[in-house]
């Protein structure tokens, strides 16, 4: 595999939950650090951002996905809020951030905040949370939980509960599988994924990180057009390639020059470029395979 890393220098982030939108054919992410939303677009080598700290909150985001049929709204989350962001994508202040749900209200959850999320093929938004202990995460209770949410007609519901970091969501191509990851755990989880209802059952271990020799954390992952996964070990420092055909089966390693590495999205024209997200933006060409279009959210 003749592949090639590049870091993208003038992309100063911590970025999380990298989507690539093929309409505007930009990487969208949000910077948990600086409390940023980012927009890069390669063909202008144009990155904008806006900070939503500053003017509206201290609320932290962690992702942000284009809304279908609009030109310059999002789904944001920040801390324990689902909101609607209304930005042109250039210009340094949002117009609006309006607030729809609010999720772990209970006792002891105060804690808590979104990590990362993706919108199914029916464009709902599935989302989990994490405690973040003394401000940082992985050494605090598990009280996240996964959550779902269709816009369309304002339902939020929750799938699991007792999680440490949610993380990486991904859809098999025929959208009959979902696999899932709670970071503390090191196990790529599957499950039966029925998107007209919005539910996953039959919960099983895909791959664990336990049995291998691979340092790190899993976090973000995607699929390639073959069903393979890609999921990339924060402070581990590598991307690996994970098959879906037969269950805990390493195809390929691939080492990065980042430690803390959060995320991966296919993303380019012809989506045969993995975005790798973390302390830098790094893209691989030459892997030889393809990404799947990502979803928008519908409201």
């Amino acid at each position: 595999m003749a592949y090639v890393i590049e870091t993208i220098g003038n992309v100063d982030l911590f970025g999380e939950a990298p989507h690539w939108d093929d309409e505007t054919q930009s990487l969208y992410l949000a910077n948990v650090v600086k409390n940023e939303i980012q927009k890069y677009t390669p063909s202008l080598q144009q990155h904008t951002f806006i900070t939503v700290g500053k003017l509206f909150s201290d609320k932290t985001p962690s992702l942000i996905i284009p809304v279908n049929g609009s030109s310059n709204r999002y789904v944001i989350t920040q801390d324990r809020e689902i909101a609607i962001l209304t930005w042109d994508g250039v210009s340094p202040t949002p117009t609006s951030i309006e607030t729809i749900a609010v999720v772990d209200n209970g006792p002891g959850l105060q804690n808590n905040r979104f990590n990362d999320g993706k919108a199914d093929h029916l464009g709902n938004l599935w989302a989990g949370t994490m405690s973040i202990y003394g401000g940082v995460p992985l050494i605090g209770p598990k009280t996240g939980s996964l959550y779902s949410m269709d816009f369309t007609i304002g339902d939020l519901k929750i799938h699991r509960t007792n999680i440490g970091v949610s993380n990486g969501i991904a859809w098999s191509n025929d959208m009959k599988k979902m696999y899932y990851i709670d970071s503390t755990t090191r196990v790529i989880d599957r499950y039966d994924f029925d998107a007209s209802n919005r539910s996953i059952s039959n919960r099983q271990p895909w791959f664990n990180f336990n049995n291998h020799p691979i340092a790190g954390l899993p976090d973000g992952q995607t699929i390639d057009t073959d069903g393979n996964i890609w999921v990339v070990l924060y402070l581990g420092g590598v991307v690996v390639k994970i098959s879906t055909s037969e269950s805990d089966k390493v195809l390929d390693i691939i080492p990065l020059p980042d430690l803390l590495v959060t995320s991966v999205a296919f993303g380019g024209s012809d989506f045969d470029v993995l975005f790798v997200t973390g302390a830098f933006l790094h893209k691989i060409t030459g892997l030889g395979v393809r990404g799947m279009p990502a979803n928008r959210v519908r409201i």
